[in-house]
C-alpha cells in the first residue's frame, strides 16, 4: 500500500525533540523503511535488523516527535496491528549552524559504509569553481533530478539512496589553518 496522496510535501523539523529523533541512525533507517510504504513494527524490525522491542521503542519516539504516524490498523488474532508511515514525503532539517555536522550526511556515509561492498555504487566528489548563478543553477538541477526520480520510485523495487551536498567549503582561515 503506497503512502497516502494527501501527505504534506515537507515536514519541517523545528523542535529539539524532533531533531533528536531524526539524528539517530537507527531511526533514520526506520524512516527509510517507511518512506515508500507503511509497515508494522514486526516488518520494520525485520527490515532494519532490530528486535521488535527496540523497533517499537524507536517508532514510538518518531511518532511522539510527529515524524511518523499510524495510517491504518487491523485486528490479527485479537491483537491490533498498527501500520506506520512517514508524516510527510520529505523532512527538512534546520541549518546545522557553524561547525555543526549535517545529520543527513553523517547518516548517508553510515548507510554507504553499511551497504554491501560488492554492490554497484556511484560515488564521486568534484571540486568546482562556480559563479553564484552557476552554484544556484546546479543546486536547482540536482534537486529537480532527485524529485524526478523520487516520482518514478516503485515500492516493489529495492531501495536506492541518492545523496548530494553542494556547498562552499571553509577557507583555510575558517577551518583554523594558517594563511600564507
Amino acid at each position: 500500500m503506497p503512502p497516502a496522496d494527501d501527505l504534506p510535501e515537507t515536514f519541517h523539523v523545528t523542535t529539539d525533540e524532533q531533531l533528536r529523533a531524526v539524528s539517530n541512525l537507527t531511526r533514520h533507517r526506520i524512516m527509510a523503511v517507511l518512506r515508500f510504504e507503511p509497515a508494522t513494527i514486526t516488518q520494520i524490525a525485520a527490515r532494519v535488523g532490530l528486535a521488535k522491542g527496540s523497533s517499537s521503542y524507536h517508532v514510538r519516539l518518531l511518532e511522539r516527535a510527529g515524524l511518523v504516524k499510524v495510517v491504518r490498523t487491523r485486528k490479527v488474532r485479537g491483537v491490533t496491528e498498527r501500520y506506520y508511515a512517514m508524516a510527510a514525503r520529505s523532512i527538512a532539517l534546520p541549518d546545522p549552524g557553524e561547525g555543526g555536522p549535517d545529520v543527513l550526511m553523517r547518516h548517508a556515509v553510515a548507510d554507504l559504509e553499511a551497504s554491501p561492498a560488492d554492490s554497484e555504487r556511484h560515488v564521486r566528489m568534484a571540486h568546482l569553481r562556480l559563479t553564484d548563478e552557476q552554484f544556484a543553477e546546479l543546486g536547482a538541477r540536482l534537486e529537480a533530478l532527485a524529485d524526478e526520480y523520487r516520482e518514478l520510485s516503485d515500492p516493489a523495487l529495492p531501495d536506492t539512496s541518492l545523496v548530494f551536498a553542494l556547498f562552499h567549503p571553509a577557507s583555510a582561515e575558517q577551518a583554523g589553518g594558517e594563511s600564507e
